[in-house]
């Protein structure tokens, strides 16, 4: 790839379309800078963090929290994650460390600039993982957990920065599933006790459960039908094929999650596109591509507005994914007589 290619002037993805946002899964890597954030602006600013991922220690370098306004000035949306492991608020109504780690990205915002929030695991896992167990959720699809600890107090420090929820339900294995019926239900009881909001957005990770049952609850309350490229889903033409075709949150939004490639763990993943400053041969899948344009497209033409949010793990390194869908929504342009007209000089 060019020196002109890397450059933060090449990575624009504002302003494509009034329909259509791009942005990715979490911010502050540095293996961004060059590309979406400035070589010489966070000297001696960044930081690093551990993590353990199948068995290996696995550091990563990461930028501070401000460096969200320089994220904003390339990107449309901004997925935050860390908050799926973590309640805002305790028990007792006090914040935890995820309410200041927010709160400290509340002050870098601008007006348009737009966040889209994980809901703790709390609210939609039946298991969690406690140690090397996976144990039964007691808070599973509690509505006054989540209201009291995580809607509200998101609302109130993200007001109209805040534009969509994602409910994130992890795979079932066979021998845990709930039935479909039981499982629209129950969904049904949540979303009829939890405050009314054009926001939210679930993503249901086990094929089973993107059925007609399951969509109609979501019809009833306006919750949007995420399309994850994720492991074991099938891939996104069919997700939405499932739906009939249909866009189900009252919004008029669309989510589409470009995560994992298909089959792909996200173990492997993590570690094959660590540490996220490039594409990994072999490892975008072409189709993720063609049917996340294809979707866009669906979209637009229904009037809906797209959300595209990805992830490094798709492929090595998110701006450079975002490129690739990008180059393959828009038209190509025509070049004046005589002239080479490169898309990236806009």
């Amino acid at each position: 790839m060019s020196d002109r290619a890397r450059t933060p002037q090449a990575f624009q993805f504002r302003g494509l379309h009034p329909q259509v946002l791009i942005g990715t899964a979490s911010d502050r890597y540095a293996g961004w800078i060059g590309q979406i954030y400035s070589r010489d602006r966070y000297g001696g600013q960044l930081t690093k963090r551990s993590r353990i991922v199948a068995g290996r220690a696995i550091t990563e370098e990461v930028l501070p929290i401000a460096s969200v306004q320089e994220y904003f000035s390339h990107f449309s949306v901004l997925e935050i994650d860390f908050t799926f492991y973590r309640l805002l608020l305790d028990q007792q109504g006090q914040p935890s460390q995820n309410y200041q780690v927010l709160q400290n990205y509340s002050r870098y915002l601008k007006d348009g600039d737009r966040i889209i929030l994980k809901v703790p695991q709390m609210t939609t896992a039946q298991k969690i993982r406690r140690g090397e167990q996976y144990l039964e959720n007691e808070a599973y699809l509690n509505p006054k957990i989540f209201t009291a600890q995580f809607y509200e107090p998101a609302v109130k420090l993200l007001g109209q920065n805040l534009t969509g929820f994602i409910f994130e339900q992890e795979y079932q294995r066979k021998e845990d599933r709930t039935p479909v019926k039981e499982m629209a239900r129950d969904l049904d009881k949540f979303f009829q006790a939890v405050p009314r909001d054009q926001r939210y957005h679930l993503e249901l990770r086990t094929d089973l459960y993107l059925r007609d049952q399951v969509f109609e609850i979501l019809a009833k309350h306006g919750v949007g039908q995420i399309l994850s490229q994720w492991t074991w889903l099938p891939p996104l033409r069919k997700q939405l094929a499932k739906a009939s075709g249909r866009f189900f949150n009252a919004g008029q939004q669309g989510v589409i999650r470009l995560l994992t490639p298909l089959g792909m763990r996200y173990e492997d993943s993590y570690l094959k596109a660590q540490p996220f400053d490039r594409l990994i041969e072999g490892m975008l899948q072409p189709e993720m591509v063609l049917e996340t344009v294809e979707i866009m497209r669906q979209a637009v033409e229904q009037g809906i507005t797209v959300n595209v949010i990805v992830n490094n793990r798709a492929g090595g390194n998110a701006p450079l994914i975002a490129q690739e869908i990008v180059r393959s929504f828009l038209p190509k342009p025509k070049p004046l007589a005589g002239q080479q007209l490169n898309l990236w000089d806009h």
